[in-house]
């Protein structure tokens, strides 16, 4: 039987923020369990470092046009039945990837993986916008990102430790065991949030019509992505970044991605506990220019003749300022179409993923040994996310004016 959805005060349950939370790691789980594994899949296809990549990339661009599916479905057909046909996707290509003959396929695998993962990610968040309402969504979001952060502090150091008795096959076939692990919990506690009367009105492309008419849901989907790119740029390039510019080893290197995910959670924790004082608009505001600040500290530091371990700084501020600015920017986003939060969420996870798939063979274009390409990828993005706020702000300011005019 389904557990209930609220506590007694009126907050999502403990029961179902955890299996929101699981729901919500397969992307970094996906991609940080994995990421060790890198120079290990080079050294098995003969493939290029940007060919590597691509297969990161290749599940990227499944999770971005899976979220588009997925979430615009389940305005039409509701949450439950979706979220768990994803997760059988997944499950499939999880054991395809590991069985892959070459690099062909199992960038395919990757892209298959990416679409079915989506159904997790996209629903999860349409779900909070089911049971809660403004400050408690941001809330609810950030704590969501603060639980799920838990896998990309243990995904990169598990992955490193599997590298040598099991091998990226290996994590593939864990990933798949994850995927199946998805599928019970959702099962036992999940009911369906999404009442019928709001799927009869709903068609599968009606939903996003709606919502890429909404200028104040597009501008906090921007600001969402380009904040995710920031951190995928990271994210794709700290493999080759910390093992073969810094030095660090494969455990090294997962160390240090861990105490970078310490940063990023415990950011999203403090940024949970202001929703409802400071409020989620008022943090964005200051995090930011913040990030903006960080990420061209990291492009200085990468340019300059000064210790190469010194990048991790920069790096380390810059991911944890995103923790301020992730949940935050969704809940502003998806609180401007509630009424179709599944396609909603939808666009805000295509966006997502189309940035980090633009970004992700872009931060290794200058090669294995230079983390320069890295450094402006994160400032350019950063930069396009201060050019949003300040749109967004120009923006209220105007309606702000309009409203008070006679």
């Amino acid at each position: 039987m389904p557990l209930p959805a609220l506590n007694r005060a009126g907050n999502l349950s403990r029961a179902w923020l955890l299996v929101l939370a699981f729901l919500a790691m397969t992307a970094p789980l996906s991609t940080d369990l994995y990421l060790p594994g890198f120079p290990r899949v080079q050294q098995d296809f003969g493939a290029s470092a940007s060919g590597v990549q691509l297969t990161l990339t290749g599940f990227l661009v499944g999770m971005a046009f899976g979220q588009l599916g997925f979430g615009a479905i389940s305005d039409r057909r509701g949450r439950l039945v979706p979220l768990l046909c994803g997760n059988v996707l997944a499950l499939g290509s999880s054991v395809l990837a590991a069985l892959a003959p070459s690099i062909e396929v199992l960038i395919a695998a990757r892209l298959l993986q990416g679409l079915g993962g989506a159904a997790g990610v996209v629903i999860a968040r349409a779900i909070i916008v089911d049971l809660t309402h403004g400050s408690e969504s941001a809330r609810t979001m950030s704590l969501m990102m603060t639980v799920g952060g838990i896998a990309p502090i243990v995904a990169p150091s598990l992955g490193a430790v599997l590298q040598g008795p099991v091998g990226w096959r290996g994590v593939m076939w864990t990933l798949a065991g994850l995927f199946a692990l998805m599928m019970c919990a959702v099962s036992l506690v999940f009911r369906e949030t999404r009442p019928p009367e709001a799927r009869h009105g709903a068609s599968l492309l009606g939903g996003l019509r709606a919502v890429v008419r909404e200028p104040r849901y597009l501008l906090f989907a921007a600001l969402f992505a380009t904040t995710f790119a920031v951190m995928m740029t990271y994210i794709s390039a700290s493999s080759f970044v910390y093992q073969d510019v810094m030095g660090f080893s494969a455990v090294g290197y997962g160390i240090a991605f861990g105490i970078n995910a310490v940063g990023l959670i415990s950011s999203g924790y403090i940024s949970s506990r202001l929703a409802r004082t400071v409020g989620p608009l008022a943090t964005v505001r200051v995090a930011v220019p913040l990030l903006l600040a960080f990420s061209v500290l990291t492009l200085v530091v990468a340019v300059m003749p000064a210790p190469r371990w010194l990048l991790a700084v920069p790096i380390w501020l810059s991911v944890t300022t995103v923790g301020f600015i992730m949940g935050n920017s969704s809940a502003l986003a998806l609180d401007a179409v509630r009424h179709v939060s599944g396609s909603g969420s939808a666009g805000l996870g295509f966006a997502q993923f189309v940035f980090g798939a633009v970004v992700s063979p872009l931060s290794g274009i200058g090669g294995a040994g230079t983390a320069l390409p890295m450094a402006i990828i994160m400032t350019i993005a950063a930069a396009l996310a201060a050019l949003l706020l300040a749109a967004a702000a120009l923006r209220a300011r105007r309606r702000a004016t309009a409203g008070a005019t006679p």
